[in-house]
């Protein structure tokens, strides 16, 4: 029994240091409660407690080469790990607060997909940001719904 709470206070203490990207894409069908849907996640905090932010707006500036379905989106969310992108996605609150806002019926048909961060090239280095965060973010303290593969 020792062992395995040992296992799990090191599996705990990984460092959240490689960064995903958390691509939504599809066609959005009504766009005020996806304004609603969005506002629930800002007041939550879930984002700040994870360290997630938006890398774009929803919408294109532009199209250069094919057509997009109207009110078609493409948005990334940035998290510091993969461990902290999931804390969010299967965290109590996002599961049975959040999401429902956008279900029954469906404001959009959305995949849902998490990327690893691609590394820096290194003539790019110090000509854009780092790749990295400056401060920790824990997944700690964010209640999960049961069943949530860690």
């Amino acid at each position: 029994m020792l062992a395995g709470v040992m296992l799990m206070a090191v599996a705990a203490a990984a460092p959240c240091d490689a960064p995903v990207i958390m691509v939504v894409s599809g066609p959005t069908h009504d766009r005020a409660r996806m304004l609603a849907y969005g506002k629930a996640i800002a007041d939550s905090g879930l984002y700040q407690k994870l360290g997630g932010y938006y890398v774009n707006l929803a919408f294109p500036q532009a199209i250069f080469e094919g057509d997009a379905p109207k009110g078609y989106v493409n948005l990334m969310v940035r998290f510091p790990c993969m461990a902290n992108a999931r804390a969010f996605w299967f965290s109590k609150e996002y599961q049975e607060k959040i999401k429902p806002l956008r279900l029954n019926p469906s404001a959009g048909d959305y995949i849902v997909t998490v990327y690893p961060e691609a590394p820096l090239r290194a003539d790019m280095v110090g000509k854009v940001g780092d790749n990295g965060y400056k401060v920790p973010f824990a997944a700690d303290g964010i209640a999960q719904i049961e069943g949530a593969k860690p």
